[in-house]
């Protein structure tokens, strides 16, 4: 038996509303799921929180240790990763969508490019280890953690910039070559320009995962307890002369999530505490890393006037 155009019609939109109600349900599930752990999280480790937390060195004592080193090194080891990551992912987003033939050998570029971005971050741990510290013999430093999470997120970036490259009006291109402008002069001066904010926006959400990634750097050897800072560039050693301006690269290290884990994995509630209170420190400079994001976003559309 066919049903009336009005039934069928009520039938659809009823499915519609269910399925709406669904989802409204299963969104404000994890909404609250998330709002439950960050409450816990903050009523667990907030009072933990001060200046002495922040620059202090780890120690066997709970109410003396601090993050001091595990904060400098997650600073430096995400300032190599995004050097490494950004350019190159830019650089090698912007080549596949506007100077790659569309062949099969580009075809199987991008499906490997999608496969990476899926891949579990420990065998990226475990490709470091293998190539980076014993191949190339860079050691357990900050500049193999740094290359380690560079190559983790690059597929991110990689994707991000291809997509806001689509993004731009196949007519803006065609109107910068009808002036007499080269590929390389129309990339420059209205492609970049225009899709810059999609490209920073996929860039900072990239490292707002690396920063938070734990199982490769364990796997290439980062310390869970360090008392000491790497070299500061042009000040003095200890053998006499100056540290070079890159000796901090080849300097072992810790990260806040490896300290949160050295801190959890132990019997005392009061380390647990401090594990919470340095959460807390890393959930901040996740979001702040967000909210730059979304505030370039806005700065960039604002500026530029289709």
């Amino acid at each position: 038996m066919v049903r009336a155009p009005t039934a069928n019609l009520r039938w659809r939109r009823t499915i519609d509303t269910l399925f709406a109600i669904a989802g409204a349900m299963l969104l404000f599930l994890a909404v609250g799921v998330l709002v439950g752990l960050i409450t816990d999280l903050i009523r667990t480790g907030a009072d933990r929180l001060s200046w002495d937390f922040l620059t202090s060195f780890p120690s066997r004592s709970p109410a003396k240790a601090g993050i001091k080193s595990a904060l400098v090194g997650t600073c430096l080891v995400m300032l190599v990763t995004a050097s490494t990551a950004i350019p190159l992912g830019v650089a090698a987003g912007m080549f596949l969508e506007e100077y790659a033939r569309k062949n099969w050998i580009t075809a199987i570029i991008e499906i490997n490019i999608a496969n990476l971005a899926g891949v579990p971050s420990i065998i990226w741990g475990l490709m470091a280890l293998g190539i980076l510290v014993y191949q190339f013999n860079f050691g357990r430093s900050i500049l193999t953690a740094g290359l380690t999470l560079g190559l983790l997120v690059l597929p991110i970036v990689i994707v991000s910039t291809r997509e806001a490259v689509r993004a731009i009006p196949q007519s803006i291109r065609e109107a910068s070559y009808a002036c007499g402008a080269t590929r390389l002069q129309t990339v420059r001066h209205h492609i970049l320009p225009y899709s810059m904010g999609g490209i920073m926006t996929g860039s900072i959400i990239a490292l707002s995962r690396a920063i938070g990634e734990t199982a490769p750097l364990i796997t290439i050897g980062a310390l869970t307890f360090i008392a000491f800072l790497p070299p500061v560039p042009f000040t003095a050693s200890q053998e006499g002369g100056s540290h070079g301006p890159f000796e901090w690269l080849n300097s072992e290290f810790t990260v806040l999530p490896i300290q949160m884990f050295n801190w959890v994995s132990r019997p005392d509630a009061r380390f647990q505490v401090n594990a919470a209170a340095a959460g807390l420190v890393l959930l901040a400079i996740t979001l702040t890393m967000n909210g730059v994001a979304i505030f370039l976003r806005y700065r960039l559309r604002k500026r530029i006037q289709w």
